[in-house]
């Protein structure tokens, strides 16, 4: 049979199934490029409806490098073309699986399937992060990629090099019918018609019905929150843009947000496309406010004005979350790509919508649907969820689907929580999980797969093959009655020679050793990539069994394993106050705040050490000095709004003092303030140096509590809570006292600067109770 012939009974099958079939095309690659345009001439396909993805200079079809499949996202084609041979990597295979639409190809060209996973490729290259060489990467996740190809119903097989048909692709002909949109009375709906008629499935129409709930007409209608999750591919951002069309069509002001504008383009398209028939959009310009237009040039939405006065506007996540413009409605798209912390940021919306992937490409782990839905639940929104599961662009029970959630694990869950409920520090083992292991055992592949991906919010195709196959990754697991329910993933970093060490230090990039590169090249020690750490990439703990100790007790085995392998264990992360926390109490000092907030999470990133032998106490102990001889300036520019609760966890789990040393002026200066009439703008150096030593000086036993939220008093700290806060926002941020008298709950500027007073007399008997001036100084306001 000819591949022009396969190809056609493939597209036939797919036709009528309303499913997609997957041609591979394995051999040389010339040999592959002719191929696929023989099966896509076999097929029928125009050439308009086809999209190449290859380095392969051709012009036959749409073309687009691997760079840019992305481009791809939120389009259909009746074909795709997929060059493996070069630029390929798992997440360009995840980008363009969803495109092909139903009763198409996807047709995936390959080196000869047997010797694809020992050869190398740009992907397989990155991987290879200093000091270890190609050599040392693995071929796991493209042996893996190939075995499903053989396997999979659906797929059918072609060695072009010898012209043999290794697999035809049948598959099941069974297809459950398409369901119908249902269009809800008049007289019992808020949304036009017009709305429910553009629906495509029943889903669709469920979802839209719930968003009518979103900024109703009666005032009393309280809070509202909708939550839409579905797979990939099931039309919750066509749904979207229906909704946002309908309330702005109502006057409403809409304000959209993704993690990128291009996630955001289908919703404005089929909200242009609604306004349009209800003939209610407004062509005139319409400017943004500052700050709201998206710098994107890769397919950013429209913003659109309607001619009742509404409006949608797309505004990025990172200015979205102060609500420009006070919105009635948020819509935010691709939620699961946004940390908690902005998320939480947009309940201060009373009616907002949520819409994220479950799996998928776009499904960016479960920090969503695990941890903010408890602050969700815990608001006051009334929360309504629906769930879609109704493809749109083919049929339900489509194979390629099917095996694109196989191969990409885009399904994989950690253990069933009954499984593991009983989990504790005492009940759990813990051991080394090989990448031979992943590969072999797809339970387990699966498990801790799942586990990461519920720990982070952005997780990607290519963090599969770099589980399986990266060499400088370790993973660690403790499991309870064979079941994992914790597991860290470390990153090797150090170890670097000479010359790489010099690159670094020169501005040069160096994959795979993010703690190095942030201490070499940005605090300028070059001697900081000579020891050789172990880098927390992930942990997590199944929700089921969090709160339990289990992700210290990873850790502690984690410390004792090599603690005669490395000379350092450390982490960069977004930091939070209850991370702070966590990772203080695990033996991890502060050496350093990013300056500027991380694109992805919205928070300043902290990195900490925990030193394992005399090189790495070295490497802690010079940068922790230098954070803390450095922090007090930065401060008062890059991180004058970074969160109190963060600069106090940071700076107590820092381990080093800040010595105090005024000169008899300033002691006299600070009595003054803290005792009588002075005036801190007189000194205010002085007033900042004490700050920091009462921020730094926590006593161990307390330091993983020091960024606690809640105010209290303990007698060995020098001051509560609040206080610190206080001499944060007003003495090492410089806000004015009016705003700071505001956020921190004080009854009015008078109050909040008798209570700055109060701080420093509390530092005065701390730190300058023997010293003369102070007595003295205090002598004189007594006797007064």
């Amino acid at each position: 049979m000819t591949v022009a012939a396969l190809a056609a009974d493939l597209r036939a099958a797919a036709r009528r199934t309303d499913h997609r079939r997957l041609l591979v095309l394995a051999g040389e690659r010339d040999a592959c490029i002719d191929a696929a345009f023989s099966a896509i001439e076999g097929a029928e396909i125009p050439a308009t409806e086809t999209a190449l993805v290859s380095t392969w200079e051709g012009f036959r079809f749409e073309r687009l490098h691997p760079d840019h499949a992305g481009r791809l996202l939120g389009t259909t084609r009746t074909a795709v073309i997929c060059d493996a041979h070069e630029g390929f990597s798992p997440n360009v295979l995840g980008r363009l699986v969803g495109v092909v639409d139903g009763g198409g190809l996807f047709v995936l060209l390959t080196p000869p399937l047997s010797s694809w996973p020992d050869r190398d490729g740009k992907f397989e290259s990155s991987l290879a992060v200093p000091p270890y060489g190609a050599a040392d990467v693995g071929g796991q996740f493209r042996r893996r990629l190939a075995r499903t190809l053989r396997e999979h119903p659906g797929v059918a097989v072609v060695d072009v090099d010898s012209g043999t048909v290794e697999r035809r692709g049948e598959a099941s002909e069974a297809s459950p019918s398409r369901s119908s949109p249902v269009v809800p009375p008049a007289d019992r709906r808020r949304f036009p018609g017009a709305a429910y008629e553009a629906c495509l499935t029943a889903d669709q129409s469920r979802v839209l019905r719930a968003l009518e709930s979103l900024h109703p007409p009666t005032a009393d209608a309280g809070a509202n929150a909708v939550v839409v999750e579905a797979d990939r591919g099931r039309g919750k951002s066509s749904a979207a843009g229906l909704a946002g069309a309908s309330l702005a069509a109502a006057g409403d002001d809409v304000l959209v947000t993704a993690p990128k504008s291009r996630n955001a383009s289908d919703l404005f398209a089929r909200a242009r496309e609604l306004l349009s028939t209800l003939d209610g959009l407004d062509d005139s310009t319409f400017d943004p406010p500052d700050g709201s237009a998206s710098t994107e040039t890769d397919a950013p939405p429209d913003a659109l004005q309607t001619a009742d006065g509404g409006r949608i506007r797309f505004v990025p996540p990172a200015e979205a979350t102060a609500l420009p413009g006070d919105p009635d409605v948020v819509l935010v798209d691709e939620a699961a790509g946004l940390s908690v912390r902005r998320l939480s940021a947009f309940l201060a919306c009373p009616d907002i919508a949520f819409f994220t992937t479950v799996h998928g490409y776009e499904g960016a782990g479960r920090g969503f649907s695990v941890r903010f839905r408890e602050q969700l639940t815990e608001t006051d929104h009334a929360v309504r969820d629906v769930t879609m599961s109704e493809p749109i662009r083919y049929a339900p029970a489509d194979p390629i689907e099917a095996w694109a959630f196989r191969t990409l694990c885009f399904d994989a869950r950690p253990p069933v929580a009954d499984l593991v409920a009983d989990a504790s520090p005492s009940s759990v083992t813990y051991r080394a999980v090989e990448s031979d292991e992943l590969a072999a055992d797809e339970h387990l592949l699966r498990a801790v797969f799942g586990l990461l991906v519920f720990a982070h919010y952005r997780t990607e195709p290519n963090d599969l093959a770099r589980l399986l196959d990266a060499p400088n990754l370790r993973v660690r697991v403790l499991e309870h009655e064979g079941h994992v329910v914790s597991v860290a993933l470390l990153a090797r970093e150090g170890g670097l020679d000479a010359d790489t060490r010099r690159a670094m230090y020169e501005g040069e990039r160096v994959r795979g050793n993010m703690l190095p590169d942030i201490l070499t090249s940005q605090l300028r020690d070059e001697a900081a990539a000579i020891p050789v750490g172990y880098r927390v990439v992930r942990i997590a703990t199944h929700h089921a069994a969090r709160s339990r100790g289990l992700g210290s007790r990873l850790l502690s085995e984690v410390r004792a394993e090599f603690d005669r392998e490395a000379d350092y264990l450390g982490v960069g992360y977004g930091a939070t106050p209850d991370l702070l926390d966590f990772w203080a109490e695990n033996g991890f000092e502060t050496v350093h705040l990013s300056t500027t907030r991380n694109e992805a999470s919205g928070e300043y990133s902290a990195v900490m050490l925990d030193p394992l032998s005399s090189a790495g106490r070295e490497l802690r102990d010079r940068h922790a000095r230098w954070f803390r001889d450095r922090i007090g300036a930065v401060l008062a520019d890059q991180l004058r709004d970074a969160d109190p609760d963060v600069v106090r966890g940071a700076l107590s789990a820092c381990g080093v003092d800040a010595s105090v040393e005024l000169t008899d002026r300033e002691w006299r200066i600070v009595v003054g303030v803290a005792t009588g009439p002075g005036q801190y703008a007189t000194a205010p150096e002085a007033f900042r140096r004490l700050a920091l030593a009462a921020l730094l000086d926590v006593p161990g036993d307390q330091r993983t509590d020091s960024c606690a939220t809640a105010d209290g008093d303990d007698s060995e700290r020098p001051l509560t809570p609040r206080e610190e806060r206080l001499l944060v926002r007003k003495i090492l941020q410089a806000h004015p006292a009016s705003a700071v008298a505001d956020e921190l709950g004080y009854a009015s500027v008078r109050t909040c600067l008798r209570a700055l007073g109060s701080a420093y007399a509390s530092l005065v008997d701390r730190y300058g109770a023997d010293v003369d001036a102070v007595r003295e100084e205090r002598a004189r306001f007594e006797e007064g």
